[in-house]
């Protein structure tokens, strides 16, 4: 039987091969896309790795395994921010004018979903213990907690559902992106609650600041992208 570790790490690797395939489709019909795609993973990669420095990664310092911990240790919320970045920074560099989050609202999901598989096998990313019920999970000590990575990959496959139905239904075109990013910053920012992560800013995580930001850039980006067409097809008066 595959080691939860080595299957957590095989997960994450099919979730990057997973989104290259798909977005392989949408890059031809511009090489610049190719490049997008991967300033975007390389922005997922360093948003994740600060976001989680800065969350907790800094209170391990003492932990006898702080080496393994700072050097695994990232951020789902850290990844969004930093990917979001890397686009938009991509895009300017390489002057191209195009929408690309409807591609992306479909790829992240369903990435993160099999991220999450990872996070069941390997049994990271807990929630708070609780009492023993039909829906808990155990730990590796036998402790009943909150499902947090299943409700997790639960709640991204809702929104590929919700974001399928959209594209389908031709509904607000351009603004996939930035209605996950306004969900799950509003899910993740509750369901924090329910983790077993340390507050950092009173009864706040650090994830929680940090999905307060994806929702303040889900709706900015959201009112941007409205305005540009708005201005691109002005209603006769």
């Amino acid at each position: 039987m595959m080691p939860a570790s080595t299957a957590y790490g095989w997960l994450m690797l099919a979730g990057i091969l997973v989104s290259l395939a798909l977005w392989s489709r949408v890059a031809r019909r511009d090489e610049r896309l190719v490049l997008i795609y991967v300033a975007a993973l390389a922005g997922a990669i360093l948003g994740a790795k600060l976001v989680y420095l800065g969350a907790e990664g800094w209170l391990h310092w003492h932990d006898p395994d702080r080496w393994q911990q700072l050097a695994t240790g990232k951020s789902i919320v850290g990844g969004l921010l930093g990917g979001y970045a890397g686009v938009e920074i991509a895009k300017y560099l390489l002057g191209y004018p195009g929408g690309t989050g409807d591609w992306f609202a479909v790829v992240t999901p369903l990435s993160l979903m099999l991220g999450r598989v990872g996070c069941l096998l390997h049994g990271c990313c807990l929630g708070r213990v609780c009492e023993p019920a039909w829906f808990t999970l155990k730990d590796a000590h036998g402790l009943a907690r909150w499902p947090a990575a299943l409700v997790e990959l639960l709640f991204n496959a809702v929104m590929l559902a919700v974001v399928l139905v959209l594209r389908r239904g031709k509904l607000l075109p351009g603004q996939h992106f930035h209605v996950y990013l306004i969900a799950y910053g509003t899910f993740r920012f509750g369901h924090e609650f329910l983790r077993a992560t340390p507050p950092i800013a009173g009864p706040l995580s650090g994830y929680q600041l940090a999905a307060l930001g994806l929702i303040i850039l889900g709706v900015m980006g959201f009112r941007r992208r409205a305005k540009r067409v708005r201005l691109a097809c002005p209603v006769g008066g």
